[in-house]
């Protein structure tokens, strides 16, 4: 930027550096302006020049410095100092969301050709000069149908998973059938559990006692041992482990052959308990025989089923209250609990998908306030999936019989580790109360509740229900894959509820080490069978 006065100071040129532009150029005239006019005008300029280099430095750096005169910069600045700007693009975006407003309310053309990726459909447009409006069509029908597919996989992947969870591994299964064949072979398989000298601490009440129900031998044995290990006081305690006929021989070959003293294992099957007839269990040879209950649980699960009304974690519980397991005696067989041991007054009873990590003996010394069951409560905790269980998730409060006897916000318990007061539980009608309801829905055609045992427990438990701290048993470990680690950690006994087991391929790989850490895999039987193997 250069200043130029006239050498008769009457006239002042303001050009660029390189000569080309005259910016500005002021004349002077000699006899009507004083010098202090000009001080003046010269003292406005030197604020003014900043100003207009800053501006010419602006048009240069955008690539306008063709410009010759006041009037290109003019035109090029102008719209900008005034806060006017070519709306083009806007009016483009503005008319492109018009059409796909259009689009969304109308049917989409029949026999529309959809391409099968984003490239073809570039491709295409080039080639085909598609207007907006079509265009629209084919992106709203593409994603139609993207849509539509991801919706079935994830639901042929919910079925699979089923299925997955209602098998039996393979490495299960052989497990099972060698150690039934060394029943038979074997007599040290086939010894006396707990020995004779033993016998009198099974009834013994000042002894820490254990009800495990289960078919599955390995399971019982992470159970087993987790506990054993995890107690102050191993000497005081007494597993009652029951299981049916089929299952009998190879788990009392497991425990004969692998004890786990100086804790007690007694072995029973439930052909070995007397009180277990058809006039005592009249509702669960109803519900294992009659045929509409057998195919809602082992027959078609699509059959019927409108997916495109269901989201796929509604269909994700559906099919977990369809596994074949909650028609299972096993899987009754609590409610029993009572009768099966008369001379025992408190209990814990446990699932088969649980590890326990503390020392649970100061569950016996919990006072139940003449409660009969101490359980967690699940419509509270930090997992809002896993802990915001209340009657409205079990029941069906649209069935008159629920809506007038349940209320829908009662806080659910779990179960899976209860501590039992059998001798308040015998003074109860809990058990007449579990069949009575367990019949009105077998009447209903199981329109009150679908999933397994809980439900017939929470009304039959109604009052009668201890709230014990949340950190001795956590829950989801089975369908909540985001589990928080450090939680798991401090639990006293961890639970794989839900279909992804930790003895499964479907279980969640960072929840199964603490699991499989109470496997002793350089046993025989667990080597050869290639338990977990992947």
């Amino acid at each position: 930027m250069q200043l130029h006065f006239s050498p008769s100071m009457r006239s002042i040129t303001i050009s660029s550096s390189n000569g080309f532009i005259d910016l500005m150029k002021i004349k002077v005239a000699a006899r009507h302006i004083s010098y202090r006019t000009v001080f003046h005008t010269i003292l406005i300029l030197a604020f003014l020049l900043p100003f207009v280099f800053i501006l010419t430095a602006v048009v240069t750096l955008e690539g306008v410095n063709k410009c010759s005169s006041f009037d290109c910069l003019g035109r090029r600045l102008g719209p900008r100092l005034l806060g006017r700007v070519d709306d083009s693009g806007q009016r483009l975006v503005r008319d492109f969301y018009k059409i796909l407003n259009q689009v969304n309310t109308e049917e989409i053309p029949a026999g529309l050709k959809l391409p099968d990726s984003f490239n073809q459909l570039v491709s295409e447009m080039k080639n085909n000069q598609y207007d907006a409006r079509t265009f629209a069509f084919m992106l709203r029908a593409m994603m139609e149908n993207f849509e539509r597919e991801i919706r079935e996989s994830k639901f042929s992947e919910l079925m699979n998973k089923h299925f997955a969870a209602s098998s039996v591994p393979k490495g299960i299964h052989c497990l099972s059938l060698r150690l039934t064949d060394e029943y038979s072979s074997n007599a040290h398989a086939r010894k006396q559990l707990p020995p004779p000298e033993l016998l009198p601490l099974l009834s013994d009440n000042s002894y820490h006692h254990f009800i495990l129900s289960t078919d599955n031998i390995l399971a019982a044995s992470v159970v087993v041992v987790s506990a054993v290990q995890s107690s102050l006081k191993p000497e005081k305690i007494v597993f009652h482990i029951i299981t049916d006929k089929k299952t009998y021989a190879g788990m009392h070959s497991w425990f004969a052959l692998n004890p786990v003293s100086p804790a007690i294992v007694e072995v029973k099957g439930v052909h070995q308990f007397d009180w277990l007839t058809r006039e005592n269990v009249p509702v669960l040879e109803a519900v294992e025989n009659q045929n509409g209950i057998r195919n809602y649980y082992h027959g078609n699960h699509i059959a019927g089923a409108n997916l495109s009304a269901t989201t796929p974690r509604t269909f994700a519980s559906k099919l977990q209250a369809r596994s074949p397991k909650y028609i299972s005696l096993l899987n009754h067989l609590r409610i029993y609990i009572p009768e099966l041991f008369p001379n025992l007054d408190k209990v814990v009873f446990l699932d088969d998908d649980v590890v326990i990590q503390r020392d649970l003996s100061p569950l016996w010394e919990i006072d139940l306030g003449g409660k009969v069951n101490g359980a967690v409560e699940t419509c509270r905790g930090e997992d809002e999936w896993v802990m915001s269980k209340r009657f409205r998730n079990y029941f069906n409060f649209s069935h008159p019989l629920v809506a007038k006897n349940l209320d829908p916000e009662e806080c659910a318990w779990a179960y899976g580790m209860n501590i039992f007061d059998l001798s308040t539980w015998r003074k109860t009608s809990i058990r007449e109360t579990y069949h009575s309801w367990l019949k009105e829905n077998l009447k209903s055609n199981l329109t009150m509740w679908k999933l397994g045992t809980l439900p017939p427990a929470l009304i039959a438990f109604g009052g009668h229900v201890h709230p014990i701290d949340p950190s001795w048993h956590m829950l989801g470990l089975g369908y909540q894959n985001k589990t928080n680690l450090e939680s798991v950690a401090r639990a006293a006994v961890i639970h794989y509820n839900g279909q992804s087991k930790p003895w499964l391929q479907i279980g969640f790989e960072h929840l199964r080490p603490f699991w499989t850490k109470y496997i002793n895999y350089s046993n025989d039987f667990v080597r050869n069978c290639h338990i977990l193997d992947s």
